[in-house]
């Protein structure tokens, strides 16, 4: 089950972007123990989104645009977020 910082990931990703495909990842349990683990089970995740809005995009831009969709979460509320963001291919 998808805790609050999740839910609240899944539902910005979709209303910045309707996205065709968004998976959330949360990898946090392989990080136990390690630097950045807060103990609150939710600290290191996977994006995997794929939106139209990416069209014509560079990486880079793609990323800067999940993190600014997601406004605190990164860096504040998540140690670490891995994204993987694309276009649709026809």
């Amino acid at each position: 089950m998808a805790g609050p910082v999740q839910q609240e990931m899944e539902r910005l990703l979709k209303k910045a972007f309707s996205p065709t495909r968004l998976d959330i990842v949360n990898d946090s349990a392989k990080h136990a123990g390690h630097s950045g683990d807060d103990g609150s089970g939710e600290s290191h995740f996977t994006v995997v989104i794929e939106a139209p809005a990416f069209a014509d995009k560079s990486r880079l831009e793609r990323q800067r645009m999940v993190n600014r969709a997601l406004g605190d979460i990164p860096g504040e509320r998540v140690h670490a977020l891995a994204i993987q963001a694309s276009a649709p291919t026809s």
